[in-house]
């Protein structure tokens, strides 16, 4: 397989009023798995439920209650992390994380703090052709999710609503590698589609399903490198971090925001406080939510309704088997197979099944890189317009493909491609019949090319000899003739044509 190589992008620099800054990140995903029922319990995980519906005595901490472990869960979160070239731990525990939330029924968090499933991986992030970072995976282990409280339905009360306790969540890890606020969204948005390959976590950050909570810190120019050195934190600054952002725009934003913030208070002689923080994209800012946590503060311990999880090297090779080609690999193979750029690559890869429609395109004309400029400029640009996505495309990839092979065949010019184009995205229909029909076929006769082009000389003789004065004005000839001809004449037979004529 060929390996794109690339560049590492420069750190975001930020001029304080007297110091230049650099940004140092590091995120935590929350990333529920997809699955049909809970992590402990067979209760559903269907969004937007009636509340309170999909709870079982177990997620509602009914007394004598015991979790059982989803199978399923921890085959997603093992398929993830194989996604992530990440470390496989055969053997993994789950700990109690005690904290006291009205939507937490138990008192305490299911998870796993000293023994996650998953161990070290990596991400490849694009920011641009040849630009990119690799960020490191800590770890990924699994949790349950808590309630949600509602405080907007009543003045004087809160609601509880327990359909997300108890969901399955992986908890993706990053190592503070993550050097600026595009780079952060660029990391979540190669992460969701990663898990969107993989099958494992729909990338919904609308409902929840994929929310990222963010570490941020600034240091001096020439500190983050001792870091690596030493892979001692001390050279790094204090980090904060803002929890629960759900929008690529708001994660930017909010890191914006923050180093700015931080920067102010270092520049004044200040100390940065270790502290979770909210983002208000209304005043755009962040606010103190609580101060940082230490784990003793959650009171972790091993979880005592619950062995050890020991998996088998067997069923890890079974899943690693059976996972999908992935996006960086389905890359390069389109730049290799197709003769595509990164950036054609990169746009076809981003979802499956916008890759899928364009390899069926491709398998019915043959032709990768003329498919890759019709499913990009045409189609998906179409799309966008009217807000849909591929799966609602009403040109399938045969309808497309077979007017790509009228245009390689020569049956019609690329102007009457996109006439046709829009005929099949609007009315449907087999694009042959319809050229056919319609008497759209290109004409390729040079005798009938060549009357049109005698018939136009022959009516403008002051214009041929401006033309033959300066030959760029032969461009009008070739205009009058395709005009002439509806457009069906061969745009390179008129050209040849005219230029052979006034030269004559």
């Amino acid at each position: 397989m060929l390996d794109l190589s690339f560049e590492t992008p420069k750190p975001k620099v930020i001029a304080g009023a007297k110091h230049d800054w650099e940004l140092v990140i590091g995120m935590e995903v929350h990333a529920q798995v997809a699955s049909k029922a809970k992590l402990f319990s067979g209760a559903s995980t269907q969004f937007g439920a009636e509340p309170n519906a999909n709870v079982a005595f177990v997620d509602a901490a009914m007394p004598g209650m015991l979790p059982v472990i989803n199978e399923f869960c921890v085959e997603q979160a093992v398929r993830t992390g194989l996604g992530l070239k990440a470390q496989i731990n055969l053997v993994s525990a789950f700990d109690r994380k005690n904290y006291f939330y009205p939507d937490l029924p138990q008192g305490y968090q299911i998870s796993q703090l000293y023994h996650p499933i998953v161990g070290e991986g990596e991400v490849i992030v694009d920011m641009e052709p040849g630009i990119a970072r690799r960020v490191r995976i800590e770890r990924i282990h699994i949790e349950q999710d808590a309630g949600k409280s509602i405080h907007d339905m009543d003045p004087a009360m809160s609601f509880v609503d327990l359909n997300r306790t108890g969901v399955a969540l992986m908890e993706i890890v990053s190592r503070p590698d993550i050097r600026g606020p595009e780079e952060a969204a660029a990391y979540v948005v190669k992460l969701r589609q990663i898990l969107r390959y993989l099958g494992t976590c729909d990338g919904n950050m609308q409902n929840g399903n994929l929310r990222a909570d963010v570490n941020v810190s600034v240091c001096r120019p020439g500190q983050y490198e001792k870091y690596q050195e030493t892979q001692n934190f001390s050279h790094l600054g204090t980090r904060c971090e803002i929890k629960n952002m759900n929008s690529m725009r708001f994660i930017q934003m909010a890191i914006d925001y923050e180093a700015r913030r931080q920067i102010g208070i270092l520049e004044a002689g200040g100390k940065i406080d270790q502290e979770t923080r909210l983002y208000d994209p209304d005043k755009n800012e962040t606010r103190s939510m609580r101060s940082k946590e230490e784990a003793h503060d959650y009171r972790y311990f091993p979880c005592p309704d619950l062995l050890p999880l020991e998996i088998e090297q067997a069923w890890v090779d079974d899943i690693a088997a059976s996972l999908p080609e992935l996006p960086d690999e389905k890359k390069a193979r389109f730049v290799k197979d197709f003769g595509l750029s990164e950036y054609d690559a990169d746009v076809l890869t981003a979802e499956t099944d916008n890759a899928a429609y364009f390899e069926k395109v491709v398998d019915a004309c043959g032709d990768g890189k003329l498919a890759a400029n019709w499913v990009i400029n045409e189609l998906f640009g179409r799309l966008k317009k009217e807000d849909h996505d591929i799966t609602d495309s009403p040109v399938s990839p045969a309808q497309l493909a077979g007017i790509i092979g009228l245009i390689k065949k020569g049956d019609i010019s690329g102007k009457i491609a996109k006439d046709l184009f829009e005929i099949v995205y609007t009315e449907g229909g087999d694009p042959a019949d319809i050229v056919e029909a319609r008497g759209m076929k290109q004409v390729t006769d040079t005798g009938a090319i060549e009357a049109a082009v005698d018939e136009i000389i022959a009516a403008n003789p002051a214009q041929v000899e401006k033309a033959k004065e300066n030959p760029k004005l032969a461009g009008w000839f070739v205009g009058q003739v395709m005009k002439a001809t509806g457009g069906k004449a061969n745009p390179k037979a008129v050209n040849e044509i005219v230029a052979k004529k006034l030269n004559g």
